[in-house]
């Protein structure tokens, strides 16, 4: 009887096995092995395994490009292992095309296939270069054409490497004449090369360094081609380069992993908390220990420089241990921290739905890491702690878990109210999954202190992404385009939840005039939430009222800061509390609300805050893809980054904990100090091996299959719409004939309609908004499929229909028919979307960044095996000599990426976020201070006045904020001065000069948007 794993298992293997006769299917779709006749040129419809000739390609005006674009040869680059004479033989086949009549393209035949080998001695007196024709396949060739027209050589080419080692080019040319009378068609075409009895040494990675780590080995490079490298040692050329990897297991040790299901450490978390510790620190004990060190030194060959990094690399190791160990005398011995982490194991436990029932060790392992800083906050305030896991491991669950600890640690310890963690992204449209996924831990967190009998308010969740995505604010007499509570179907524009997160139940969106605001409801009667409106705010105004306990949104609202003075909620304690209990915390009086309040029209009055000022500070500030903050996007932050903490100071006298996660470490630790003015520390800390640590491993389960192409002779639209063609056709076979497409593939045709599901909906993934607009524009007219649905994911998709198609994606149509079968998408969908459902993507060019690439292709394959196929543009020199290494380049991608590009010191940032900084003083520090609104010229002229306020002073603020203290600020630091003397002596100027205080800005109006900078143009050759 089989078990459920059994099952698991089962249909894991046929995904495999699926994606490898994809694969197949694929390859041979391109190249044309399945067809011998046709009743089209060959030319335009084969894109693989073809050769032009070497006339047409050397009268070409693109030179190289050309090469690469439409190759005459494909060749292998080897390193011999014995010195010279080299002895070895190649073997060539290919086939022919010969068209049938001269009237039409209409009859083509294929010829069968023609084999010949070359017997090659080769010595160090030979001339470099030298040509052998292959005289079997040409007589083959001629045979079967009835002209001799086609001709194909091996060419051989020795240099010397960098290092002096001689190196051998073995190619295959196409020396057929680019015209013939005799032949419509002189290219050939399924060509294949094989280098035998040739014994080679490795060639290593010239682009990555040496690590203690890696393995930087390759066999041998291809030209035009992949390389396979057989158990005998010979060399086979390849249309497409595959490169596998593996999915990980998450348990690294021989010992039994402990229990970390939600349910056990709901109930006693120490037991096993301490069996994960003793593990880590046994573990460590070995794999790091020095005699394990010199040991694989003395195998690998190490120089100084690795030895020394896997010294660090301990270190590090030991450090982790250290922190993993505080933790758990955190939680033996603080009765509040541990009741809370108790409670938030049945908060995650709730959010998981059934999905999920226990923690990865790494995610445990975290969390215990960050204990302390929840305990007490002043604990590691200066580190930025970065959590750096293989997308798709759990990142998010793991910080949620982190933020619902820290959330009822609050309410346990007298923080009844107000915002525990700010989370931000850095895109402008926050996936709903990823609102979903907060929506989902913050219920299971209320219901958890509900059950619990916690006092204090309930937890809630605020998504602050500005205007664009929900509204800042809801007017009484909105404006044209503004949302008007009057408009029945305003609220339904902003519904971010996909369903009840207390109960999964149907969610609908409604404007409550009574309490002013956008609400979101649960419709089934059964659900836990007792309170009407679910507790989840979507509008500024509603965020600045409530102060809900986390807030997710997006990095660019930072920018508020000087515009808004309600956002002081956000560092600190608001003004007081509104007489009405329904409208929430007020703020400074204004014109239109002179009680403070942020509702239109209200009439009451400001009391008490209820909770002691100094508590209402975030405790933590937490920034998704880390590596995203960079160029000016980055430095802009870093300025802004300054600012909160520094008003924070101000306001509340704390200074929040960093918490960040990344696709990438390259050069992070640079990253921390410009952004955040900390150090930079990573969890996990990386193991001895690349594909090894405490924490995880690689196993022989396939986790998702690369393959690149480089089309030959087509555009890579044309190669774009064949392949969804075969995509879709192959795998709706599954459907017309699930037996005998089930025997082809070679698994059990009970699978099939899983299968159909999990490889039915093709992600077409693309640099450009115009790329993919002429993707869709193409699979309508070029794609003969129906029926063919066909959707977008991008930062243009408007939040209906962005609802609409994670919901179909999650759960598609019964009939196939009628499901989304390709989704074009950009780097919208490269983070925080998770489909299981989503097998395979076709890139269109590689990414201009490789943590893109990484990211992006994370989509696919999360939980059953999957396919991304890469469309190289071989005009390009990135894509050309990616394709040229794109094993190693899939294998140890993180290597690839460059280190984030960023400073805090740019005078062109300065000068734009400098008005931004002062006025975000003059609100939350100086009107405090004042005790009277500084909105006007007038007013803030005459607090100047009476306080004695001076812009030296004000000078030196900016300075100790930015850090700009060191040597290489003089510049800034003489920018910021001359910026406030200007400022001061426009505040001074006659009355009536300047009406807002943000006209004295010497350089304009404060930013609206961290990304209100200059346009950057990406540079492509």
């Amino acid at each position: 009887m089989s078990t459920d794993a059994d099952s698991d298992r089962r249909l894991s293997d046929a995904c495999a096995a699926f994606t490898q006769w994809l694969d197949r299917r694929l390859t041979a779709a391109g190249r044309g092995d399945d067809r011998n006749n046709l009743d089209v040129n060959p030319s335009g419809l084969f894109w693989l395994g073809r050769l032009a000739p070497l006339e047409k390609v050397t009268n070409s005006p693109l030179g190289d490009r050309g090469e690469r674009m439409e190759p005459c040869a494909i060749g292998i680059r080897v390193r011999p292992l014995d010195a010279a004479p080299w002895v070895f033989d190649v073997e060539v086949r290919c086939v022919a095309w010969r068209r049938e009549g001269r009237a039409s393209d209409r009859d083509w035949r294929k010829t069968g296939h023609a084999i010949g080998s070359v017997h090659i001695v080769h010595t160090e007196d030979d001339p470099p270069e030298s040509t052998i024709l292959v005289e079997d396949v040409n007589r083959a060739l001629a045979a079967e054409l009835g002209a001799d027209v086609l001709s194909v050589c091996v060419r051989l080419e020795r240099t010397r490497g960098r290092d002096g080692h001689p190196e051998l080019l073995v190619q295959v040319v196409n020396t057929s004449p680019e015209e013939s009378d005799d032949l419509a068609d002189t290219n050939v075409y399924e060509v294949e090369m094989v280098v035998r009895e040739l014994q080679t040494a490795p060639f290593f990675l010239e682009s990555l360094p040496d690590s203690f780590r890696y393995d930087r080995r390759v066999p041998a490079y291809g030209l035009n081609c992949g390389v396979v490298q057989h158990a005998d040692g010979s060399l086979r050329s390849a249309d497409t380069i595959v490169s596998d990897r593996f999915r990980p297991q998450y348990w690294n040790v021989d010992t039994p992993q402990p229990d970390l299901k939600f349910e056990t450490l709901a109930q006693d978390p120490v037991t096993s908390i301490r069996q994960l510790v003793e593990a880590h620190s046994a573990w460590g004990a070995r794999a790091w220990s020095a005699a394990e060190l010199d040991r694989r030194a003395a195998e690998g060959s190490w120089n100084e420089g690795m030895r020394r990094e896997a010294d660090r690399g301990a270190e590090d190791f030991r450090a982790e241990a250290e922190r993993l160990a505080d933790g758990l005398r955190c939680v033996e011995q603080d009765e509040d921290l541990r009741r809370a982490f108790q409670l938030a194991n049945r908060a995650i436990g709730h959010a998981a739905r059934d999905k999920y029932d226990a923690w990865r060790p790494f995610q445990i392992g975290f969390l215990v890491a960050s204990l302390p800083g929840v305990a007490d906050r002043t604990v590691d305030v200066d580190v930025a702690d970065i959590l750096w896991f293989a997308t798709g491991g759990g990142k998010t669950e793991t910080y949620l878990g982190l933020l619902v600890t820290a959330a009822l640690h609050d309410r346990l310890t007298g923080k009844s109210r107000g915002i525990t963690a700010w989370s931000r992204f850095p895109l402008r449209l926050l996936s709903l999954q990823q609102t979903q996924r907060f929506a989902d831990a913050m219920a299971g967190a209320e219901i958890a202190r509900r059950e619990a009998g916690i006092g204090g308010a309930p937890i809630s969740m605020g998504f602050l992404a500005g205007a664009a995505n929900t509204p800042n604010k809801i007017k009484l007499d909105p404006g044209p385009g503004e949302p008007d509570p009057d408009d029945e179907s305003m609220p339904s524009r902003y519904r971010l939840l996909m369903r009840c997160p207390f109960c999964s139940g149907d969610v609908e969106t409604d404007f409550d005039r009574t309490t002013w605001r956008l609400v979101h409801i649960c419709r089934n009667d059964g659900c836990p939430w007792p309170q009407g409106p679910l507790p989840v705010f979507v509008v500024d105004d509603e965020i600045y009222r409530y102060l809900p306990t986390v807030i997710v949104g997006t990095l660019d609202k930072a920018a508020s800061m000087g515009l808004q003075q309600a956002m002081r909620g956000l560092v600190g304690a608001p003004h007081g509390i509104c007489s009405d209990v329904q409208h929430g915390y007020v703020y400074a009086p204004r014109s239109k609300r002179p009680n403070g309040c942020l509702v239109p029209g209200c009439r009451g009055s400001k009391i008490d805050l209820p909770m002691e000022a100094s508590r209402y500070g975030p405790r933590f500030r937490l920034q998704d893809e880390l590596h995203l903050l960079r160029d000016s996007l980055g430095a802009v932050d870093a300025h802004y980054e300054s600012l909160l903490d520094h008003l924070q100071e101000e306001v509340s006298g704390t200074r929040p904990k960093i918490i960040a996660s990344s696709a990438t470490l390259t050069g992070f630790e640079r990253q921390c100090d410009v952004l955040y003015k900390r150090r930079g520390r990573v969890f996990p800390a990386l193991g001895p091996l690349s594909t090894e640590s405490f924490w995880s491993a690689d196993t022989s389960d396939s986790l998702r299959k690369f393959v690149a192409i480089s089309p030959r002779g087509v555009t890579l639209e044309y190669a774009a719409d064949r392949l969804i063609f075969e995509l879709q056709s192959t795998v709706r076979r599954l459907e017309s004939d699930p037996v005998g497409t089930c025997g082809e593939v070679g698994v059990d045709p009970e699978f099939a309609p899983q299968l159909l599901s999990l490889f039915g909906t093709n992600v077409v993934y693309g640099n450009t908004i115009r790329d993919l607009d002429a993707v869709e524009r193409s699979l309508e007219t070029q794609v003969p499929i129906e029926p063919l649905h066909v959707t977008s994911l991008t930062g243009q998709t408007p939040f209906p229909q962005v609802r609409e198609t994670l919901t179909r994606l999650e759960e598609p149509e019964h009939a196939f028919g009628d499901r989304l079968h390709v989704i074009t998408a950009s780097a919208m969908m490269s983070h925080g979307v998770d489909i299981d459902r989503l097998n395979v993507m076709l890139m269109l060019g590689l990414p201009l960044t490789t943590a893109e690439f990484i990211q992006a292709t994370a989509r696919i394959g999360r939980r059953r095996p999957g396919l991304v196929i890469v469309l190289h543009r071989a005009q390009r020199e990135r894509d050309a000599g990616v394709f040229r290494s794109f094993g190693p380049f899939t294998q140890q991608g993180d290597r690839f990426v460059d280190a984030v590009p960023i400073t805090r010191r740019s005078r062109r940032v300065l000068e734009r976020t400098l008005p931004g900084l002062i006025l975000a003083r003059v609100l939350h520090v100086h009107e405090a201070r004042a005790g009277t609104a500084l909105t006007m010229v007038r007013s803030l002229r005459k607090y100047v006045g009476q306080s004695g306020l001076t812009s030296e002073d004000e000078y030196e603020a900016v300075v100790r904020m930015l850090g700009m203290d060191g040597s290489l600020d003089v510049h800034a630091r003489r920018d910021i001065e001359m910026w406030m003397q200007q400022f001061f002596r426009n505040l001074n100027l006659p009355q009536g000069t300047f009406r807002w205080p943000s006209d004295l800005s010497p350089t304009g109006q404060p930013m609206r948007s961290l990304r209100d900078v200059e346009r950057q143009a990406p540079v492509q050759d």
